[in-house]
Parts: structure tokens; C-alpha cells; sequence
């Protein structure tokens, strides 16, 4: 059965509209504990749009599992990552404009960058993940490269509109996490799943974690932050 990584970056989105002292970030993120999450996952952007340094830091000192920081390469976001110690440490492209993270990472087109950082990362025992398309050559460097986890972005399978296009992108995912799992690598994926897409995705067998978070959110309006996870941790399994 996938792991949960519940996303919770749309908790501290809601409060920067009013640059108000809550919804508490980390207590948002014991609620998805209890609720069943593996892990916790946030996104420190480069603009600040959502998380702060501070959520992560406390973030750190207060989860009783597994932390999952999304970050860029920049700099001084690594310089963060290195003092704060997430367990793991999700390489991501990041541009300033977007609503949301576009597409993986380019592995095959910076190489000795992604290498240099994970280095630097790695020397303070945390965990690499690269997120990244699923392409061959996006995963063959990433192996190459000695970076053992992966997350497979899945944002044109959530996408789709018809299920002959679905479909497609289904067996997309499915073959490159087969060959990433043959490679030796930790198979993860996310980005755009919900509550009516997710179950082709975990019923893949490579599929080691799927990391989730704006969904659950959105649902968290209605049901509760506890139910909503608890309803997602239902269909992964």
C-alpha cells in the first residue's frame, strides 16, 4: 500500500491573505498526523507566498513523522534546508509566476547542479528526492547522478479530461515507474491528485508514495481536516 505525504501549504496560504497569526501551521500538520499522514510535506518557495522560514523550523521541532521539505536550489533555500534537517529534501523547479509548481525538474539539462546540491544536502544526512517528469532520460540521469528517490509529476494525468487521454498518460507514469523501480530507485508521485483521480495511481505496485495537498485542503472545508486526509488515506489504500 502507498504512503500519504499530505501537503499542507494552503494552510499558511489562507492565513498570509490576511497575514494573520492562524490557521496554525503546525497544528494543521498534527491533525493530519493523527489522521493517518506518513509524512508532512512543505514547499518553501523563494517568494514566500505561503510558507515562512519560521513554519518550517517549527514545522521541524514539532512533527512526530516523517518531514518532506519541497524546495528550489536556491541558495539561500538550501542554506535553510541545511540548518533546519528535514528528513527529506524534494528538489523542484520553481518560477516566480506560477500558481503552482509547472513540471519536474530538468536533471538532463543541469546535471552538475543538481548534483552539487544534493551533495551538500546529502552531507547533512538528509534524504534527496528529485521531482521530476516521467521521461527515461529525466530517470537515467537522476540514477546516473546516484539519487535514489524520485517523485514522478502527474500533473498531465490529473489534467486530462477524457479517459482515452487519461489513459495514456496512466501508462505514461506506469512504464517509467517500472523502469525507475528496475533502476533501483524509490518510486514517488503527486501533483493535481484528488479525491477522484488518485486510485489508478496508487494501485500501481512501483508507487511507493503519494504526496498530496491541495485537494485535501479544499476538502478540509467541508468535512474537517481529520476526515479529509482520512477519507484519502482510504482510497490509497
Amino acid at each position: 500500500m502507498p504512503k500519504l505525504g499530505v501537503n499542507i501549504d494552503h494552510v499558511a496560504t489562507l492565513r498570509q491573505q490576511r497575514q494573520a497569526g492562524f490557521p496554525d501551521v503546525l497544528f494543521a500538520a498534527n491533525v493530519c498526523e493523527k489522521a493517518g499522514a506518513d509524512s508532512i510535506v512543505a514547499h518553501l518557495r523563494e517568494d514566500r507566498r505561503h510558507m515562512q522560514d519560521k513554519d518550517i523550523f517549527l514545522l521541524r521541532r514539532g512533527l512526530k513523522k516523517r518531514f518532506n521539505l519541497e524546495m528550489s536550489m536556491a541558495r539561500d533555500i538550501v542554506d535553510i534546508a541545511c540548518r533546519v534537517l528535514p528528513d527529506q529534501a524534494t528538489l523542484v523547479p520553481e518560477k516566480r509566476r506560477e500558481l503552482t509548481t509547472e513540471g519536474g525538474l530538468d536533471v538532463v539539462g543541469q546535471p552538475r547542479r543538481v548534483a552539487r546540491t544534493a551533495a551538500r544536502l546529502k552531507k547533512k544526512g538528509i534524504e534527496v528526492s528529485l521531482f521530476i517528469e516521467p521521461s527515461v532520460k529525466q530517470i537515467e540521469m537522476t540514477s546516473r547522478l546516484g539519487i535514489g528517490i524520485i517523485e514522478l509529476h502527474t500533473g498531465r494525468f490529473a489534467n486530462c479530461r477524457s479517459p482515452r487521454a487519461r489513459g495514456r498518460e496512466l501508462r505514461v507514469i506506469r512504464d517509467a515507474a517500472a523502469y525507475a523501480a528496475s533502476l533501483g530507485l524509490v518510486v514517488n508521485a503527486g501533483h493535481g491528485l484528488d479525491y477522484s483521480n488518485v486510485c489508478p495511481i496508487s494501485s500501481l505496485r512501483e508507487i511507493y508514495e503519494l504526496n498530496i495537498g491541495y485537494s485535501i485542503i479544499c476538502q478540509a472545508l467541508l468535512t474537517g481536516l481529520e476526515e479529509a486526509v482520512r477519507q484519502m488515506k482510504a482510497l490509497v489504500k
